[in-house]
């Protein structure tokens, strides 16, 4: 009997990865592309060429891996699902033609249209959603608004191209515009079409965007043409049933097993996002919140930040370069490594160092440009201990400032799932993650595969759908193997003290990142 297999690709910030799995979620094959984003006429950007050759790759990568286990390529697949870092702009005309180059979540010059559609709404819109995009270029009076009949996420836009289906999941789509049980919000696109009316627009935001589905749901089939776009060597045959396209989140939720009210994961790499699903919706509305929804249509409770481990990265390249400049070397993972693990012989108040990894703006500091600033105090002590510690905790101190207001919403949390490269180190991120979010955190085994293996699980849910998508990802957890950090309350207090330095200097940050 064949064995059966289900794909996943997921397109993130700087890595494009396809997981292979079987019917009990097990990886057969990898692979995996880097590419990065670009700041071009004042946007951050990819070139929609990237995204093709990109996903072409890391498939490339995964069949050169699954033809040196079992002497041939892959030929048929039974599921297919896509999944790519959330919101950002897509805008396309009737022909499907790129109207303008696609801007990224990571883009923060929306705040015009983010605080007039909050108002208008009574909804936080916030800057990186495609409605926000979208009226803001209207408020701009961009000259492509009229021509737009298409609006997508990356993860719906790929699927189109690779199915011919014109549709998104729930937890991508509750990133394009407020979502209300199985489909938009349509009180709220009634409001939405009358600003745009109020511009001379004439359109029916609804029909601009991809229709939605939930988790289980048929997306459609991966079609000739898309079977040829994905594997050019034309050894895949057309037909695996794909499920809806996700976000990030959405598909880091899936692969924490955190679909469950009063659970939570965490993802943290170049940016960084709490889900936390809610058990009764939140009593205000906050701009710093974004409200999703699991990829079956739970409420979930997003803590967004654009700047994670980036700033982390450029001074582990620093490192390396003086270790390369006294005839030493040392492989990537190793370094990074040790440079965690040097952070536990920190003091307790990190030599105080704070530093802000701003590489982009940060909408819950109140910072719109970014501008990476360290300072110190001249009685501190400045060891590498003390300033990587430093580095660990910035890197989640905004990410700390937005679980603060769910606490204060009494929201409840058990327990986190984290993953993505801040927990490739054992334990350390764990710890420092476990007080920003005064949670137990919790990793799992098989964490690394992260959000491809995700919609991969997606795709296979939909593919043979028995029971709800919690049942069906408890059969999958059963038995994978994990560990559980809980901060202790001198690390708690370590962190609260940083935060107390961090908030007091932020208006220092705020006037570097207003300096052009």
């Amino acid at each position: 009997m064949r064995e059966k297999k289900y794909l996943g690709i997921e397109f993130g910030s700087t890595r494009i990865k396809a997981v292979l799995i079987d019917e009990k979620g097990g990886v057969l094959a990898a692979g995996a592309h880097e590419w990065e984003n670009a700041l071009v006429g004042g946007y951050w950007t990819y070139d929609l060429a990237d995204v093709i050759k990109g996903m072409q790759a890391s498939y490339a990568a995964l069949n050169e891996a699954y033809v040196a286990k079992n002497g041939q390529p892959v030929r048929k697949i039974d599921g297919l699902g896509i999944s790519a870092m959330m919101h950002g702009y897509l805008a396309f005309d009737e022909q499907y033609n790129l109207l303008t180059p696609f801007r990224t979540w990571r883009n923060t010059n929306t705040a015009a249209a983010s605080e007039e559609l909050g108002k208008e709404l009574h909804f936080n819109m916030p800057q990186r959603w495609s409605a926000s995009h979208y009226y803001q270029a209207v408020i701009d009076g961009e000259k492509h608004v009229q021509k737009v009949a298409h609006l997508h996420t990356l993860a719906s836009y790929v699927h189109y191209l690779l199915t011919g289906k014109n549709v998104i999941g729930i937890g991508d789509g509750s990133g394009m515009f407020p979502v209300d049980k199985d489909d938009y919000d349509k009180t709220r696109i009634q409001k939405y079409n009358a600003l745009l009316k109020a511009h001379g627009v004439h359109k029916d935001l609804h029909e601009l965007l991809p229709r939605v589905l939930l988790a289980g749901e048929n997306a459609g089939t991966l079609t000739e043409h898309g079977a040829k776009l994905l594997d050019p060597s034309e050894h895949l045959q057309a037909g695996a049933v794909c499920c809806p396209p996700e976000g990030d989140a959405g598909t880091g939720m899936t692969a924490t097993c955190a679909v469950q009210e009063k659970t939570g994961n965490v993802s943290a790499g170049t940016s960084a996002f709490a889900m936390i699903v809610l058990s009764e919706p939140l009593n205000n509305v906050y701009p710093e919140i974004d409200m999703v929804t699991t990829p079956d249509g739970k409420p979930v409770a997003m803590v967004h930040v654009n700047n994670c481990t980036s700033e982390i990265n450029a001074w582990a390249g620093i490192f390396a370069e003086v270790i390369a400049l006294a005839g030493g070397s040392i492989p990537k993972g190793e370094l990074f490594t040790r440079l965690f693990q040097v952070s536990q012989n920190s003091d307790d108040a990190c030599g105080k160092f704070v530093g802000y990894n701003f590489l982009s703006g940060e909408p819950i500091a109140g910072t719109a440009n970014g501008a990476p600033l360290l300072l110190r105090a001249p009685d501190g002590k400045p060891t590498l201990a003390n300033f990587m510690q430093m580095q660990i905790y910035s890197a989640l101190a905004t990410l700390r400032m937005g679980m603060e207001i769910l606490e204060q919403e009494k929201v409840q949390v058990k327990e986190i799932c984290g993953h993505g490269g801040f927990f490739k180190t054992e334990y350390i991120g764990q710890n420092a993650m476990s007080a920003a979010v005064n949670a137990p955190v919790t990793v799992m085994k098989n964490a690394g595969e992260g959000g491809a293996w995700g919609v991969a699980l997606l795709a296979l849910y939909t593919a043979d759908k028995k029971g709800t998508l919690a049942e069906f990802l408890q059969t999958v957890f059963a038995d994978v193997e994990k560990t559980t950090v809980t901060a202790s309350e001198q690390e708690k207090k370590k962190f609260a003290a940083f935060m107390a330095c961090y908030k007091a200097n932020l208006t220092v940050e705020k006037l570097a990142s207003e300096v052009e």
